[in-house]
């Protein structure tokens, strides 16, 4: 009896479990607050994460409501915050550039399915055997190719589309180093400075999006000679966000699967990592399986609703919880605040300069890099030094999912 309890409690959202408890006003009074905070960080990220992966930026705040909610809700932590995040900017590129959006959509449903399977089948207790030189290597590696991704945008580069592989996309970079524009240059240099230099002088306050209102500002009211979100994209639509069914390449679904099962990888690895570290944080303890059953269900009603793959963000975990979150309603709470961002802000965010997304998106290829996971595995045994730089050249060079594969 008492085991079948600990296995039906095994799925149960902490949501439930915060509010059976006892919710307070207080309660609710600092979950708001550090929603709101993290909505504020979250804002700027989200949009130039979905550029960053080859389609519009409303795909990324599409995405930080639907998932970030079902994430939140449903998931098996207190405090975690879900939506886009910088891991998946890769393997969408290059989906989205062989298959089309509509294929990227197939492959985030699939991946929803094995999540919520890989839930249901108790794997979440497993992913903590993964091996630390396979992480270490290919987060750096996404980091590497974040920052190959944002130098067209960061030089205002002349350029068509940029090539999805490494080698290729350095060379059309070099085609069209002639076309750099000093006013793209200077923004995103002066976006670069505003984030460090708030780091380290005023970490409490939101560096990214003062980032972007500085820069915006500055391009707008200099009319200074660079491209927009606007002059891109034509804006954003201020509307909720609904179902949304391109043509799906299903014929092709077996094609597709390699990718999926990267994606779900991803968001199993990168969820649990941030519920660990939530848990080192709060001295709580998340429930490993509910939390992919809820990255499952998230992922799956992203894909519908037209979004782009979520998981556990841990960078955004970590201000929700330094911002005082109690339970999973602050993640609920930033989901619903993103909302109302986007629909009072979609007609001013025209004029954002995509020069000053590219710095965020540089800062946030730093933060994932590893650097010193990354020079200490270098001393490691053997074995590990050979895992880590393979898997680190496979994912720079030629594919995230043969990079896992090689590296397990």
């Amino acid at each position: 009896m008492a085991a079948g309890k600990s296995a039906i409690a095994e799925f149960v959202p902490k949501s439930y479990s915060a509010l059976r408890s006892g919710y307070r006003i207080a309660d609710l009074r600092a979950d708001a607050v550090a929603g709101l905070t993290v909505a504020i960080v979250a804002l700027p990220l989200a949009m130039a994460l979905a550029i960053a992966s080859g389609t519009t930026p409303e795909k990324g705040l599409h995405t930080a409501i639907v998932a970030g909610f079902l994430i939140s809700f449903l998931g098996g932590s207190r405090v975690q915050i879900g939506g886009p995040t910088a891991a998946f900017i890769p393997v969408v590129f290059a989906v989205i550039a062989k298959f089309g959006y509509g294929g990227m959509i197939l492959c985030t449903l699939l991946a929803g399915l094995m999540l919520i399977a890989a839930g249901l089948l108790r794997l979440g207790t497993l992913m903590k055997y993964m091996p630390q030189p396979v992480i270490t290597g290919f987060t750096a590696g996404i980091a590497v190719s974040i920052f190959s991704s944002q130098i067209k945008d960061a030089l205002g580069l002349q350029m068509g589309q940029v090539p999805a592989e490494f080698i290729p996309r350095w060379a059309a970079y070099a085609k069209h180093i002639a076309t750099t524009q000093p006013a793209a240059v200077a923004l995103t240099l002066l976006g670069l400075f505003v984030i460090v230099a708030l780091r380290r002088w005023r970490p409490a306050w939101p560096g990214f999006l003062i980032a972007l209102l500085l820069c915006t500002l500055i391009c707008t009211g200099l009319a200074l000679p660079t491209e927009t979100i606007g002059s891109k994209f034509g804006g954003l639509p201020s509307a909720l966000p609904s179902f949304d069914f391109p043509h799906i390449p299903f014929e092709r679904t077996r094609e597709l699967l390699p990718s999926a099962f990267t994606i779900a990888f991803l968001a199993g690895v990168e969820s649990l990592l941030s519920a660990v570290v939530a848990d080192g944080m709060t001295g709580g303890r998340h429930r490993s399986n509910m939390e992919l059953v809820a990255q499952g269900v998230a992922n799956t009603a992203s894909a519908l609703f037209g979004g782009l793959p979520a998981t556990g963000a841990i960078a955004r975990t970590a201000t929700n919880i330094r911002a005082g979150a109690r339970t999973p309603v602050a993640g609920m709470l930033h989901a619903g605040f993103m909302l109302v961002f986007m629909l009072a802000l979609a007609p001013l965010m025209r004029y954002v300069p995509l020069a000053a997304l590219a710095a965020i998106l540089l800062i946030v290829a730093w933060n994932i890099s590893e650097v010193e996971a990354f020079r200490h595995t270098l001393t490691a045994p053997k074995g590990d030094r050979l895992v880590l730089l393979l898997t680190f050249f496979l994912t720079v060079f030629f594919d995230l999912t043969l990079a896992i594969e090689a590296g397990v």
